[in-house]
């Protein structure tokens, strides 16, 4: 059913279980998996723009929590199972959501997995503001996992 599937990931423990999904749903589909993460540059302006140096530092962190984020996802692939390949991307220049949906996109993917929602006291009272936003955007179908 599903031919290509688009996991996005932040690198949050919260992930892993959304991860462990889409994988489960490559091997039974034999579909692709393109793991996604998103470089969101704009929480970061207005904060930084008088320092450079420091959007610098921040996108270089960004870049060093990204490749932690989808090694995890990686790791993951291979474990418990048949292993998956996992294609990886890295987006900047978009909103987390944007970013997502875009992808989601370009790359022709039949399905969205995300997690509901990161942190907080409200994460069993509604989705994550990420999630939410991808859900309204996105042309394909999402699953969201909790």
């Amino acid at each position: 059913m599903f031919k290509h599937i688009l996991l996005a990931t932040d690198g949050s423990a919260a992930c892993d279980q959304a991860t462990r999904t889409a994988i489960g749903l490559a091997r039974t589909h034999g579909a692709r998996l393109t793991a996604l993460y998103v470089v969101d540059p704009y929480p970061y302006l207005g904060i930084g723009q008088a320092n450079p140096l420091g959007f610098q530092a921040y996108i270089a962190a960004a870049h060093a929590h990204a490749g932690k984020a989808l090694g995890r996802a990686a790791e993951l692939c291979d474990d418990g199972g048949p292993p998956v390949a996992m294609e990886t991307r890295i987006v900047e220049e978009a909103t987390s959501a944007h970013g997502i949906a875009q992808t989601a996109r370009d790359e022709k993917a039949d399905l969205i997995v995300i997690g509901s929602h990161g942190h907080g006291a409200l994460r069993k009272i509604m989705l994550g503001s990420v999630t939410t936003r991808v859900l309204a955007e996105a042309i394909v179908p999402v699953l969201v996992v909790r």
